[in-house]
């Protein structure tokens, strides 16, 4: 992809996962093998266990060493901080927050914090508001916004993150009323894509393994190609990840885009 106007890597939403061996790591390989081996395939990971547990450093710490240099990080923030919002104290978990991403800022390999908010997050006075606190709380951080309520995406909100240079992140999902449409904006100097699936009967259900649990054709990835080439030429860096993980398929899709954009003189 060495064509391409920007820094542009893809990878997968999370890397540790036993299923994928057979797909993307071999049978026996220990789980701590697992980030060396997935380093030697790709050069980004956005790791999601932080959605669940804020990260100790030395945690963090030992995946930039395990990863090797060449492997950069996306980082998803904690629910505290976008689904599960508490008015007294959220502000007490952005500082813990902050502090636990030490060890990649001191790197210099993190890429983004996403913050990704749940269809609930409806767009609203006290949303907006909100949103806008915690943006100011973590200034200085490589801050990514994902709405999964499409009714943040408008000309306003995108040109609001222009004007605070946060990064917007485009998605493709299943298309169904309320949630955002393919897009291919960009509001920062990093481009921001991450891939869903498009499990139509599954997306609202309470089995969140089965909503991801989709493999993109060839041809649903190549449609992406020429909106990919756009968004680069916006961008100094670019991040696409894949999240459809049941099985290894988000690996089996991201190396299915990367042979995608290699030939199409990307």
């Amino acid at each position: 992809m060495d064509s391409l106007p920007c820094d542009l890597r893809i990878g997968t939403s999370g890397f540790d996962y036993p299923e994928w061996r057979g797909v993307l790591y071999p049978e026996n390989l220990p789980r701590e093998e697992f980030l060396p081996t997935y380093a030697s395939t790709f050069s980004t990971v956005e790791l999601n266990f932080s959605y669940y547990r804020i990260p100790r450093e030395e945690q963090l710490e030992g995946m930039l060493e395990r990863g090797g240099s060449r492997l950069d990080f996306s980082i998803k923030a904690h629910e505290s901080l976008t689904h599960k919002v508490d008015p007294a104290s959220w502000k007490e978990a952005v500082a813990e927050y902050r502090r636990s991403l030490r060890p990649l800022l001191r790197s210099g390999r993190l890429v983004a914090v996403l913050l990704q908010f749940p269809y609930s997050f409806h767009y609203d006075a006290d949303r907006r508001k909100y949103l806008d606190s915690l943006l100011r709380e973590l200034d200085g951080l490589p801050l990514v916004v994902e709405f999964r309520n499409g009714a943040w995406h408008t000309p306003r909100v995108l040109e609001a993150l222009r004007e605070r240079g946060v990064g917007f992140c485009a998605t493709d999902m299943p298309d169904l009323k309320g949630l955002p449409q393919e897009g291919e904006a960009v509001t920062a100097p990093l481009a921001y894509l991450r891939f869903h699936g498009r499990n139509r009967e599954t997306w609202w259900g309470s089995d969140a393994a089965a909503r991801f649990d989709y493999l993109y054709t060839e041809e649903e990835l190549r449609q992406w190609v020429p909106r990919i080439r756009r968004m680069s030429a916006q961008a100094a860096r670019f991040r696409i990840y894949f999240n459809n993980h049941r099985k290894g398929q988000a690996a089996v899709n991201a190396r299915m885009l990367i042979q995608l954009l290699n030939g199409s003189g990307g």
